[in-house]
């Protein structure tokens, strides 16, 4: 079992900045990928960034320059720097981490980014 907190969301003007943070109840050492999910009123939820176990990374094209996923083993957490935000990255971000087969999600925190 893996249990995730997200915390950093916030409202932000367009242009603006946010970290958003996701700690692990256990080592992330060992697992195999962790993942930054986000979903709009309305929409699909959608993946916006991931890392492996090994630091490789990647992102869905419309983040890809702003947005950088990280990962630090020693506190069990991995981020998402969010840079030069749009009204159109207004979502529920979710952590997800994919460990032994399983799949565990956060409950989410909320981004909001106005024009």
């Amino acid at each position: 079992q893996v249990q995730l907190v997200e915390s950093g969301g916030g409202l932000v003007q367009a242009g603006g900045s946010l970290r958003l943070s996701c700690a692990a109840s256990r080592s992330i050492f060992s697992i195999d990928v962790m993942a930054w999910y986000r979903q709009a009123p309305g929409k699909q939820r959608e993946l916006v960034a991931g890392i492996a176990s090994g630091g490789s990374t990647n992102y869905a094209d419309s983040v890809k320059g702003r947005f950088t996923i990280s990962r630090d083993n020693a506190k069990n957490t991995v981020y998402l720097q969010m840079n030069s935000l749009k009204p159109e990255d207004t979502a529920v971000y979710y952590c997800r981490a994919d460990f032994f087969l399983a799949t565990f999600w956060g409950q989410g925190t909320q981004v909001t980014v106005s024009s």
